[in-house]
C-alpha cells in the first residue's frame, strides 16, 4: 500500500495526518501505526490522526498515540486536524468536529493561529502536593521550582506507573509559575512513554488547576511549553470551568509517501 500522509506540528507536538475519508487506513493495525510514527524507522511523530467523515459535524477525529493505540483527547493534535481540513477545503475559518471525548468547535484565525474549545471541566482533585483532572485526557499537574533541571522522563514515568493511577496511567506537568498569568511546564505523555515539546491538553489543565488552587485569578492564562507559547481561556461558573478554548499556532511541514 502506497501511503500519502501530511506532516502538521503544534508548538513542536507533531503529527502524522492521514485523510481517511475513504476509510481505506486498516485502523487496528497497531504496529503500522506505531512503525509510521517511529523516529528512526518511520516518518516520526507523537502521534498519528486520522480524518474521517462524520454525518452531523464536518468531519471525525480519531487520534493515536505513537506506540500505536488510540488513545484519548489530544488538543495540539485538534487545534492541527482543523489546519488540515482546511487546507483539504472541508472547511473555511470555523469547524465543528467529533473526537474521543465529543464534539468540539474551532476558529482559525489570522497567521494560522487556531483556536479550540475544550471540554468543560466539572470535577478537579486537589492534594497538597498535586492536582489531578481531565481535559479530554487525565492529567497530574505538580509545582517545581528547578523546572529546567528537572528529568521530566524518569519522574514522569514514575507518576505515570505509581499506584496513583492504576493500570491506566496519566500524563504528568511539572509547572513552574513565571508571574502573575503566566506558567512554564514540562509533560510526560503517555502512549509516547517521554517528554513531549507541547501537551494541548495538559497547558489546559495545568491553566485550570492554577486558577483552581489560587495561583492565578486569571481566566486567560499563557503557558510557556518546550516548543513555544500556548494560552488558555476559560470561565468559571461556580466549580465548574466552561468556554475552555486552547490557542496557538498549528503549522503544516510537510507531505510525503511512504509504502506500508
Amino acid at each position: 500500500m502506497q501511503l500519502t500522509f501530511y506532516k502538521y506540528q503544534g508548538t513542536g507536538n507533531d503529527f502524522v495526518m492521514i485523510d481517511n475519508r475513504s476509510g481505506f487506513f486498516p485502523k487496528d493495525d497497531t504496529t503500522l501505526v506505531a512503525r509510521l510514527c517511529d523516529r528512526r524507522f518511520g516518518i516520526g511523530a507523537d502521534g498519528l490522526i486520522l480524518l474521517e467523515d462524520d454525518d452531523q459535524t464536518d468531519f471525525r477525529m480519531v487520534y493515536y498515540n505513537s506506540d500505536g493505540n488510540t488513545s484519548s483527547m489530544c488538543g495540539n493534535g485538534g487545534r492541527c486536524i482543523v489546519a488540515f481540513a482546511k487546507s483539504l477545503g472541508i472547511v473555511n475559518d470555523n469547524a465543528t468536529f467529533i473526537a474521543v471525548d465529543g464534539l468540539h468547535h474551532a476558529h482559525i484565525a489570522e497567521q494560522g493561529m487556531v483556536s479550540l474549545q475544550m471540554k468543560d471541566v466539572d470535577t478537579i482533585d486537589i492534594n497538597a502536593e498535586f492536582v489531578f483532572l481531565d481535559t479530554g485526557s487525565p492529567h497530574h499537574v505538580q509545582m517545581e521550582d528547578d523546572l529546567q533541571n528537572l528529568d521530566v522522563k524518569t519522574l514522569g514515568a514514575q507518576i505515570r506507573y505509581s499506584d496513583l493511577y492504576g493500570k491506566a496511567g496519566s500524563n504528568v506537568n511539572f509547572v513552574h509559575q513565571e508571574d502573575q498569568n503566566t506558567f512554564s511546564l514540562r509533560t510526560y505523555e503517555r502512549g509516547v512513554e517521554d517528554e513531549t515539546l507541547s501537551c494541548g491538553t495538559g497547558a489546559t489543565a495545568v491553566a485550570i488547576a492554577m486558577h483552581a488552587i489560587g495561583r492565578t485569578s486569571s481566566q486567560a492564562i499563557d503557558l510557556n511549553v518546550q516548543g513555544g507559547r500556548l494560552r488558555v481561556t476559560f470561565k468559571q461558573d461556580g466549580k465548574r470551568f466552561t468556554e475552555v478554548f486552547l490557542v496557538g499556532p498549528a503549522e503544516f511541514v510537510f507531505k510525503g509517501t511512504v509504502s506500508c
